[in-house]
């Protein structure tokens, strides 16, 4: 994943020496490969590669477009056949991706980005009209943030040198805050109120006293793939899944894929081997990595990622992610940076991998990483009926509504109507019929913040359209906005750098999957039905039909007993209570039992906890006013205005 940063001063003055040294040193970690700049009429572009592509190694960017536009693109592009078809008069077969992209823009104009698949984020300056856009691909996987003022715009990659090399502070923006205890915040929120990241699917058009944000692709509702039997949704899928991997194994260095012994991570290893098999693939060489613990009596999957190993009759990199103590670990890790050093958005993880992963990747030569991520959400792994039997209501086609509450009440044992209300809910405004319990806000929170930020603090959270597209079309959109919410939280990892690739997150693979009927993913008896159908043969049968049982990790509840002197002292004096966030007593009480081993929401528990930190990590950093901040983005709109 390369890095870049721009700053365009309006009157046309340049940023200063200093200015562009420091930002370049921040950039560096992230793309170690090339050192690039472009100044010229008061705007400053910066670009540091990451190569891992063979035709990576031939770009040149800042890239200058025949036109005179100022291209910076970090990305894979996926279609490159059919884009340097349709541009063969201007292209080579053998084109970078970046120059693709520049041919696109110069015969299409600036509405060619949906013409772009693949995982990529684009900034263009154009010196003609005096404009700047960034863009960002329709999933997300690419940071771009960008903040300005009457002066000036400044954008990257990397929110740090945005909020440290500004020249000023910034008020904390809460909304943010609020979306971490719901998971995570939404995609255009930053930790700063005035600095904005570039949400998915959209273009962000600057210009001097212009800020327009829009939208210029999503799925088509509409899109309907209707069979005669199984057999063919099963060759469809296989077909999609496979080009989803295959477009991820360019590389020109050995990829290296998480195995964790789960379905979605076995699939991606197993189908890969298929593609290289049958020479299909770009990359040299399939690693895994597998991670293991063996204290955990839930997590057990040392047997499941040893099968795969097995069929494809090589040995993964294991690593133990079991607490050890001090005196057993063979090696010390590095002291943690200083707070004053780096500003880090994300809570409890700057983006350095273990020392483990870091030796993985370094000693294999890895610069890609394929995460199952989205496997869960996309393929069907949550095995609930409510999408189907709300498609059935919207369609008024009850007789087959009542056989499926019959069949899907015998399979849940649950009384059918219980699962009718379930499925009828939805279609309520969520203020009538109430959130369900495991979406509701920790008791521990100030009653002040949790009125100002409920629709944050339940994960934004809507209703249900009785008209229009399907419900459970509706419902694939909300998982993958949740999906989208949470790839935008994850840090750009360095020292070592790589980059994440996600196959279940294709364009194409989750087209195929919004446009196909509900029953088709799961079905009363069998969970990931067609997933688990087509790669019969592919991946092993002992992982396709492993049963899924609930894991409840102890270990944050063992590591509050281990620190719990730390904890303690923690809860007497928090940045959080002071700013109107958290009851520092109510978190004392939630801390005490889950020492005693009762039953508490452990994953909010753990982020209250990480939030304090870095709130405290904050303040040492000076840059943001830890005060009460819930008029501050008004505040900085009427700045904008006048």
């Amino acid at each position: 994943m390369s890095v870049q940063f721009g700053r365009w001063n309006f009157e046309g003055r340049p940023p200063s020496p200093d200015f562009v040294e420091k930002v370049s040193a921040t950039l560096a970690p992230y793309g170690p490969d090339s050192n690039e700049t472009y100044s010229k009429g008061g705007v400053q572009i910066l670009y540091r590669a990451f190569r891992t592509t063979k035709e990576s190694h031939r770009e040149t960017q800042p890239h200058i477009s025949p036109s005179g536009a100022v291209i910076t693109w970090d990305g894979r592009l996926d279609n490159r056949a059919e884009l340097i078809s349709e541009l063969r008069n201007v292209l080579a077969f053998d084109s970078t991706d970046v120059a693709i992209v520049a041919a696109a823009y110069e015969k299409w104009g600036p509405n060619f980005y949906a013409k772009l698949i693949g995982d990529w984020a684009l900034s263009i300056w154009s010196p003609v009209d005096r404009s700047l856009l960034l863009v960002k691909d329709p999933i997300g996987t690419r940071h771009l943030y960008y903040s300005f003022d009457k002066n000036q715009v400044t954008w990257s990659t990397v929110l740090d040198p945005l909020v440290r090399f500004a020249g000023k502070t910034f008020a904390l923006n809460e909304e943010y805050i609020a979306g971490w205890f719901s998971m995570f915040p939404a995609v255009h929120l930053t930790p700063c109120v005035g600095i904005h990241a570039v949400p998915p699917s959209s273009s962000v058009l600057l210009r001097p006293g212009k800020h327009t944000v829009s939208k210029y692709w999503d799925f088509d509702p509409t899109k309907s793939i209707r069979y005669r039997t199984d057999a063919e949704y099963e060759e469809h899928f296989r077909t999609v899944f496979a080009k989803a991997v295959q477009r991820r194994l360019r590389s020109d260095r050995p990829i290296l894929a998480e195995l964790s012994g789960g379905r979605d991570s076995s699939s991606i290893v197993c189908m890969a081997d298929t593609i290289i098999a049958r020479g299909a693939a770009e990359n040299p060489r399939l690693d895994t990595v597998s991670m293991y613990d063996d204290s955990e009596p839930n997590w057990n999957e040392r047997p499941y990622f040893t099968k795969v190993e097995e069929k494809r009759g090589r040995t993964g990199w294991h690593i133990n992610v079991c607490p050890q103590d001090p005196k057993d670990k063979p090696t010390p890790e590095p002291p943690p940076e200083s707070p004053n050093s780096r500003f880090v958005p994300t809570l409890g993880y700057d983006g350095r991998p273990s020392p483990q992963f870091g030796m993985c990747l370094v000693s294999q030569g890895n610069r890609v990483v394929l995460s199952g991520i989205g496997g869960d959400e996309t393929m069907g792994g949550v095995p609930t009926p409510t999408p189907e039997l709300e498609d059935l209501l919207a369609r008024g086609q009850f007789g087959a509504l009542a056989h499926q509450l019959k069949v899907w009440a015998l399979e849940k044992k649950k009384p059918w109507f219980h699962l009718f209300f379930e499925a009828g809910r939805n279609f309520f405004p969520p203020a009538l019929v109430g959130i369900p319990k495991h979406m509701r806000p920790p008791a521990w929170l100030q009653s002040k913040f949790v009125k100002r930020h409920w629709a944050a603090l339940t994960g934004y959270p809507s209703r249900t359209k009785l008209f229009g597209p399907l419900p459970s079309f509706q419902g694939n959109v909300a998982t993958l906005d949740a999906l989208r919410r949470q790839l935008a939280r994850t840090a750009l990892p360095f020292e070592p750098s790589f980059e994440k690739r996600y196959p279940y997150l294709d364009r194409g693979l989750l087209e195929f999957m919004f446009a196909i009927p509900r029953e088709q993913l799961v079905r009363p008896t069998q969970r990931r039905s067609l997933m688990r159908r087509a790669l019969v043969g592919i991946v092993p049968d002992e992982i396709l039909n492993k049963k899924r049982k609930a894991f409840v990790a102890r270990s944050p509840l063992v590591r509050i007993s281990k620190e719990w002197t730390h904890w303690a002292e923690m809860t007497q004096h928090m940045v959080s209570s002071s700013l109107g966030i958290v009851d520092s007593e109510r978190v004392l009480e939630a801390l005490q039992k889950g020492r005693r081993g009762e039953e508490v929401p452990t994953i909010t528990l753990m982020r209250t906890l990480f939030l304090e930190e870095w709130l405290r990590d904050l303040r040492k950093l000076g840059i943001v006013n830890l005060h009460t901040t819930q008029k501050a983005e008004l505040a900085w709109q009427a700045s904008i205005q006048g």
